[in-house]
């Protein structure tokens, strides 16, 4: 495979996804050793996200040698290239740990600082999505199709998640508690897997504060391919991650904003 490619192909998406599953799955619900990476708080990690960290590593590795890569478990190595995959093993290891099926590994290409490609698959219930410079893509029962957001353009009618409102402090959870109380729906504890809710048209707004770029890199290409938006609190680009909104329409996004804003 040419290590420049500018695009990963549905099937090296497959492989990554494949690999990681291989790590991941048969820990699943089987009560593993947790260790907590705080000593105040509690941030778990798991054998299952090393493992799965390191399978896609090696392939990456195997197919583009000339790119950069971060991990969230294993830190960065080369990351002053121009294209640098960002990993997130399993997003959710709360929910991993717990038994729920609402957790996801997450990978995502950037190119110059810039989201392009990325991948959110569950094994656990059989799912893939992914998206590329030809469009965001499911995976899974019921069959493969196009992603494409719905278009809901006011906040009465939107469905909104978020993990917790309990991760929002101060003046941060009064600006989101504003949003909440205009929408249809909210729902809580959903991780990764609200944003590819969000792509496949069943949700309308994803707020979450405090990202770390491996939460976020890969879901930007799959919502945005998908119809929706992705940015910052301030508007701004959101690989970096911070405080994260995704939004199915522009008319939405604006709308939350507006009280995210204050």
């Amino acid at each position: 495979m040419n290590a420049m490619l500018q695009e990963p192909t549905p099937e090296f998406m497959r492989q990554v996804a494949a690999a990681a599953a291989a790590e991941t799955l048969p820990r699943f619900r089987q009560g593993g050793d947790i260790i907590n990476k705080r000593e105040a708080g509690f941030d778990p990690v798991t054998e299952a996200d090393r493992a799965a960290e390191q399978a896609i590593r090696r392939l990456i590795r195997e197919s583009f040698p000339d790119h950069g890569i971060v991990g969230e478990e294993f830190g960065v190595e080369n990351g002053d290239r121009s294209h640098v995959w960002v990993i997130d093993p399993i997003d959710g290891t709360r929910a991993f740990i717990s038994g729920l099926p609402l957790w996801g590994t997450l990978v995502g290409l950037t190119i110059d600082g810039s989201a392009v490609a990325g991948m959110m698959s569950q094994p656990f219930t059989g799912e893939l999505y992914y998206a590329n410079a030809s469009g965001a893509y499911y995976e899974g029962p019921g069959g493969a199709r196009r992603l494409a957001v719905r278009r809901t353009t006011a906040l009465r009618d939107a469905t909104l998640c978020t993990t917790t409102p309990g991760l929002f402090d101060g003046r941060r959870r009064a600006l989101y508690d504003r949003v909440e109380e205009a929408v249809r729906l909210p729902r809580y504890g959903t991780d990764c897997y609200a944003y590819a809710m969000l792509a496949a048209g069943h949700v309308d707004l994803v707020i979450e504060c405090g990202l770390q770029p491996y939460d976020i890199v890969a879901l930007i290409p799959i919502v945005e391919k998908a119809g929706g938006l992705v940015t910052t609190w301030e508007g701004g680009a959101a690989e970096a991650g911070g405080d994260i909104i995704a939004a199915a329409t522009p008319e939405l996004h604006a709308r939350a904003l507006e009280f995210l804003q204050g």
